[in-house]
């Protein structure tokens, strides 16, 4: 059975945006070994996963990117889920618009790779709000926000099994559900 993986950029604090969203922060300490290390990821998984706010900002960014992340992004399979959006032009994406924990125990059934969870701060949650995700790959950006978008909604007790310190200051920490 494949295990529901989420990668998530967070700054000190927990939070995975700015109070009005934005991201820019992350971008600031990216250098060549945190690049590999995320490409490597990516590529790690059997299917990526996220929802319809996520699903649109990568759609319109990945097919054209020559950046190395692309790859990866457009050439492996993608499901959104999405109960207001109808179609996923995207190359190799579809929509799963029903109950989230049924669709994701599909997705778990099937041959392949791990899934690889992209967020949005609300599609995050709700994976771990219904205990659905295995392991938690969190890139800790050597930033405080002091307000924004936090990661968890609420307690979860987490097992530290992995962790890498990049030279830019940020640190990619992986846990398991305790």
């Amino acid at each position: 059975m494949r295990k529901v993986v989420l990668k998530m950029d967070v700054s000190l604090d927990g939070f995975v945006g700015a109070p009005g969203g934005e991201v820019d922060w992350i971008f600031r300490d990216f250098d060549d070994e945190l690049r590999a290390w995320i490409v490597e990821v990516l590529w790690q998984a059997g299917t990526h996963i996220m929802g319809r706010v996520t699903y649109h900002d990568m759609a319109a960014y990945w097919p054209s990117s020559t950046e190395e992340f692309a790859p990866p992004m457009n050439e492996l399979p993608k499901v959104v889920f999405s109960t207001t959006l109808k179609e996923a032009a995207w190359n190799d994406s579809r929509v799963a618009d029903g109950d989230l924990a049924e669709e994701i125990s599909r997705l778990r059934r099937q041959p392949g790779n791990d899934i690889l969870a992209h967020g949005g701060a609300q599609f995050a949650q709700s994976l771990s709000k219904l205990g659905l995700i295995d392991e938690y790959r969190l890139i800790v950006h050597p930033v405080a926000l002091g307000s924004g978008l936090p990661l968890f909604a609420q307690a979860i007790d987490l097992k530290l099994v992995g962790s890498r310190t990049f030279g830019s200051g940020a640190v990619a920490l992986t846990y398991e559900r305790a």
